[in-house]
């Protein structure tokens, strides 16, 4: 299966267990997490761009001084792939590699 196609609604169920830090909005999933301080964010984000870049998956990311959101969604499939939940994976890793909760 391709990973840009989209996924059924039980794949969604069962892929978000996988990263509880994660919560559906609508066709996309989001995760807010505060960095122990603005350098740190940026860090993240940097760490995050890189792994977006290789994936040619970019999500939205919102920064609000040490506060990240990120979204995620397969707009070319109209919805959630798993490229959405593999990048949320890689994000929580880059979220533990700077302490941000």
């Amino acid at each position: 299966m391709s990973s840009r196609v989209r996924l059924s609604e039980d794949a969604i169920t069962t892929a978000l267990a996988d990263v509880p830090q994660w919560s559906r909005e609508g066709d996309a999933i989001v995760r807010t997490a505060d960095a122990p301080d603005f350098p740190a964010a940026i860090r993240v984000v940097d760490a995050v761009a890189g792994q977006a870049e290789a994936m040619d998956h970019h999500p939205d990311i919102d920064i609000r001084w040490r506060t990240l959101r990120f979204v995620l969604s397969t707009h070319s499939a109209g919805g959630l792939t798993s490229l959405d939940f593999t990048l949320a994976a890689r994000i929580d890793e880059a979220l533990r590699a700077e302490s941000a909760a």
